[in-house]
């Protein structure tokens, strides 16, 4: 009998050398498809850990390293799993450990278990007993289900001495029952129907009908507050009655809370949560218990997508445009694409809902290769914020030099004096953003990365925001030794500084990434805003988006136009989303709203679309140039980052690269059309000691091209050359 052979892949193996590598079973060793064992890998035989991808009966007669130990009991992923993470290789030039790796928490650690100490009766003649024993063998007769030995004890009084003594009569035994870490407490308060508008009513028949009938992917186009979150519920609870998984996701950690806070009311302990925010075994924990049925639910960021569900139904994409669900590591997929994979595997709706949609998913929908419904109007009686611009050239000339206009601080201040509570949106964080030597020009820059380092003055210390390198407080040049190191630029810390000047007595909260480092901190201060603990909320782009607070009834906005003038082609549609989702947040109750817009650019088409939400307009003129200048939805972008610590060997590296596809696109890849630009260095040429230039290919993304790509990256690898330079390619 020749036996099996696993063909597994392999853990920390470089892209070019990844492949399913065949291993002999060992006799009376029974491995499944999904698990993991640990195999001699190498030259030396060192021990990796693998996961089985197939089993086959071995057919030659060449000689095979045998399996290693068999880590799990049972399968961690299934088929579905495996192809998923085969096509993830395939789009993302990722190795297939890579992509399992990002389906389930802490794969090449795994967590341990939590497990509890229970105890149950014997079946059996009762000895002698005490009169302690007597009572917790009576408690055990008439407690009903299960009980462990903690509560056993605390229910009738005893010691676990007792308990003990028992187990050695073989009057009682003990068993071990899993126990899942939970990082939020669940119960079911509001269940009740829910009343749509007649808008609302039509978009929720069309997706449920398209849900009954093979699923596909829908586009639902909604002004903010215009009751989205209304309809995905209704729709939630249709596709909940046929057994199938849900999931839902959100942009950023910070709009899980409120979202939770909508599910867990309506769905209970149905709920999984799926984010970075919670640790490996709470992760691993909500993972098990969608593997096993008890949780049909997921509400979670990017990597919410991946949860175990064997049979999906609906998927729900909120805030689709964010580029938060692309990943910016290996593998860098993005949400989106994994989620129309695994709906059209399952014939499972995916919904993409957005106030401002991606340009690629807009055009789809009037293309009509997505479904489109759209709601015009603000839920209920609220309307759209008045909006007011505010010129700040003009306010400088008029002696304001604040860097809170006078329009803004009266707002503020009315809106105080009524009660309500206001949003101040700064989309930078620190306190200075640049620090310079006065005397002799010099930057104060990070040694690590080509980049200055931000001021932050409640640790007085000015720090990188790529690497975390950071020095103290210094006004003595590093460069020259003048003690003229002069602070400019404003971030949140100090806007904060000066609204607390300006308005005495006003409760601010700042909300950033230096505020919410700590577990649930999101939760907590966005809890204490609603609960009216605070009058002001300033932060980054972290409070324009998704945050729902009827209280809330001004909205400002300080260097609207900050992102306007990028090299980035995308720096008009980033500028119009931020801005019309900020301005969304004012006047989402029974109060009107308004909003007030500082800029220098007053008079600038996409602040003027931004400021009525007209999203139509903006795309329709925005569309003209995306194709005069062939940009995404008119074709791909496939940008090669070359990474290596000395510069020079970086850039030949590039060349070499550039030479390589220029061949390929002249000879055998001559079918393919392809517009190259660069190498160039990338915006921030070094970050921690690593130099970075890049390559971009305007593309479209299909088999053939990606054919060449992968081939590219493999000569890439081999030429010696390139040693010391790592090619990193991303496709959008």
């Amino acid at each position: 009998m020749k036996g099996l052979v696993a063909r597994v892949a392999v853990q920390n193996v470089a892209y070019h050398f990844d492949e399913l590598y065949s291993y002999a079973v060992p006799e009376g060793v029974v491995p499944q498809v999904g698990e993991r064992c640990m195999v001699p890998f190498g030259k030396g035989d060192s021990a990796r850990q693998a996961v089985i991808i197939e089993l086959n009966e071995k057919t030659g007669d060449e000689e095979l390293k045998e399996l290693g130990a068999i880590l799990d009991s049972a399968p961690l992923f299934n088929e579905k799993m495996i192809r998923l993470a085969l096509f993830m290789k395939e789009r993302t030039f990722c190795t297939v450990y890579d992509a399992l790796r990002t389906m389930l928490p802490g794969l090449s650690h795994k967590p341990n278990d939590v497990t509890v100490k229970m105890v149950r009766l014997k079946d059996g003649i009762l000895p002698k007993c005490t009169e302690k024993q007597l009572s917790v063998v009576d408690a055990l007769k008439n407690i009903e289900g299960e009980v462990s030995v903690k509560e056993l004890c605390y229910f009738t009084g005893v010691t676990p001495a007792v308990v003990e003594a028992l187990h050695k009569k073989d009057v009682v035994e003990y068993y071990e029952k899993e126990v899942f870490r939970r990082p939020y407490n669940e119960q079911i308060t509001d269940a009740s129907d829910i009343d749509l508008t007649e808008s609302q009513q039509n978009a929720f028949d069309n997706l449920k009908h398209q849900f009954e009938n093979g699923g596909g992917t829908s586009l639902l186009f909604g002004v903010t507050g215009s009751g989205k979150t209304q309809v995905y519920l209704r729709l939630i609870d249709e596709v909940e009655k046929t057994g199938k998984g849900i999931i839902v996701m959100v942009p950023e950690i910070s709009l899980t809370p409120q979202t939770l806070r909508i599910f867990h009311r309506r769905y209970g302990d149905k709920v999984a949560v799926f984010h970075s925010g919670l640790s490996d075994g709470e992760r691993l924990d909500e993972w098990k218990r969608v593997k096993q049925g008890l949780a049909t639910i997921v509400v979670g960021t990017r990597s919410a997508v991946f949860a175990p569900f064997e049979n999906l139904g609906l998927v729900i994409i909120d805030e689709e445009q964010e580029h938060t669900y692309k990943s910016e590591q290996s593998p860098r997929y993005h949400a989106r694409d994994i989620a129309k994979y695994r709906c059209a595997e399952d014939k499972a709706l995916l919904v993409l809902a957005s106030a401002t949609p991606s340009f690629e998913s807009y055009m789809s929908a009037k293309n009509g290769k997505y479904s489109l419904c759209v709601l015009k109007d603000r839920f209920g009686q609220a309307e759209l914020p008045d909006v007011e611009t505010v010129d700040m050239c003009k306010e400088r000339f008029d002696g304001n030099k604040n860097d809170i206009s006078r329009a803004l601080l009266t707002a503020l201040t009315e809106n105080l004096d009524a009660g309500h509570q206001s949003i101040v949106l700064i989309n930078r964080r620190g306190y200075n953003t640049y620090a310079a030597c006065d005397s002799c020009g010099e930057v104060v820059m990070c040694p690590n990365c080509s980049i200055s380092l931000t001021y932050h003055r409640h640790n007085n210390r000015l720090m990188c925001h790529y690497c975390g390198y950071s020095i103290p407080f210094t006004t003595k040049c590093p460069e020259c030794g003048a003690d003229d190191v002069h602070y400019t630029g404003a971030g949140t810390q100090r806007f904060e500084e000066e609204l607390e000047r300006l308005l005495p007595g006003a409760r601010i909260l700042r909300m950033d990434a230096d505020t919410t480092m700590q577990k649930f901190s999101y939760e907590e201060k966005l809890t204490a805003f609603r609960n009216g603990e605070y009058d002001i909320m300033v932060g980054t782009q972290m409070v324009a988006k998704g945050l729902d607070f009827e209280n809330v009834t001004l909205v400002g906005v300080l260097s609207a136009d900050q992102q306007l003038f990028s090299d980035d082609y995308k720096s008009m549609e980033t500028t119009f989303d931020l801005l019309t989702q900020v301005i969304g947040r004012a006047g989402r109750g029974k109060y009107p709203g308004k909003a007030i817009i500082q800029t220098i650019q007053p008079q600038h088409d996409v602040i003027q679309l931004a400021s009525t939400q007209n999203f139509e307009d903006f795309f329709d003129t925005e569309i003209i140039m995306r194709k005069a200048c062939v940009f995404p939805p008119y074709c791909n972008l496939c940008t090669i980052s070359f990474q290596g610590v000395k510069e020079e060997r970086v850039l030949k590296s590039s060349i070499n690269f550039l030479n390589d596809l220029r061949a390929k696109a002249e000879g055998e890849y001559s079918d393919l059309k392809l517009i190259v630009l660069g190498p160039m260095p990338e915006r921030v040429v070094k970050i921690s000691n690593k130099y970075r230039h890049r390559l971009i290919i305007k593309c479209v993304n299909n088999k053939r091209f990606r054919q060449m790509l992968s081939e590219l990256l493999f000569d890439f690898a081999k030429n010696k050359e390139n040693s010391g330079v790592n090619a990193i390619p991303d496709i959008t």
